[in-house]
């Protein structure tokens, strides 16, 4: 069994006020826990400094647990300074992540974001342990989990990530570059995440009217990651990565209006946690 958890559902910046308190304002983290085995965490947004919060409140021991980041972006990274269970020194986050196209390691890429002059302190000053593995197109085991990366089309290098335990799986796809001139193609790396998973969590985050202004930045709209789904038998899918333009009342609307007989559709939100 996995229990799948939304901390951050935000793409691009964290946002806040009346007309996203339902849906959060937070950017991209989601938990993913199996009994028995270290939490692992999809992206480093600012919800993971609210999984942090949780964790320390409801457990008394050092974390021990797994960062599977999709890339390197603001959002996706900026919680990791942030995260207070890493401020003891018998804390543990193993940490993967893509190597950049000038081969600059996952770790240095890390270590260059969080010191200064972005950051007050470097990542050394967070007293925990850290550990890094570079990834791209992989297969590989963390504790009882199947893990497998591939690369996925975004800006810059980005991978996605498919999740199986005791049955059970779950698909990451964060950000994902639709193709510019609006049609419709599943890349093979991103087939070989999909097909058939339990839940498929993928980049939602433009209307159409917003891909034709923007259809270089590297997303796509819920049509896509609706067809995305079909085209690979995902059984639900989470839409993910919400402009932080998107009010409340726009995502019900568009979660009245992505219903498929095929694939359960949902929009995520934070504090949401669905079984697997």
């Amino acid at each position: 069994m996995l229990n799948v958890t939304f901390h951050g559902v935000r793409g691009s910046t964290p946002c806040h006020g009346p007309s996203t308190m339902k849906y959060g304002g937070n950017t991209s983290c989601v938990s993913v826990q199996a009994e028995g085995q270290r939490p692992l965490l999809l992206d480093l947004g600012t919800g993971l400094r609210y999984f942090g919060k949780q964790f320390l409140s409801e457990s008394g021991n050092a974390i021990d647990a797994v960062a599977l980041v999709t890339h390197l972006h603001w959002d996706h990274i900026q919680g990791l300074p942030f995260f207070a269970p890493v401020l003891r020194p018998d804390a543990h986050l193993e940490m993967y992540g893509p190597v950049q196209e000038d081969g600059t390691s996952f770790m240095d890429s890390v270590k260059a974001i969080v010191r200064p002059p972005t950051f007050p302190v470097d990542l050394s000053a967070l007293r925990g342990r850290f550990t890094f593995h570079d990834v791209a197109d992989n297969d590989f085991a963390v504790d009882g989990y199947s893990i497998t990366s591939r690369l996925v089309p975004h800006i810059g290098p980005t991978v996605g990530y498919r999740i199986e335990f005791g049955g059970a799986s779950v698909a990451y796809i964060s950000d994902h570059q639709q193709p510019v001139d609006g049609g419709f193609v599943v890349p093979d790396g991103v087939r070989e995440l999909v097909e058939g998973v339990d839940l498929l969590i993928h980049d939602a985050q433009y209307t159409p009217a917003e891909f034709a202004l923007k259809s270089h930045w590297g997303h796509c709209t819920t049509e896509f990651a609706v067809g995305i789904a079909l085209a690979c038998g995902a059984k639900q899918l989470a839409l993910f990565h919400h402009d932080p333009e998107r009010t409340d009342a726009e995502l019900d609307a568009t979660s009245a209006c992505s219903a498929s007989s095929a694939t359960q559709v949902f929009v995520a939100r934070e504090g949401q946690t669905i079984v697997l």
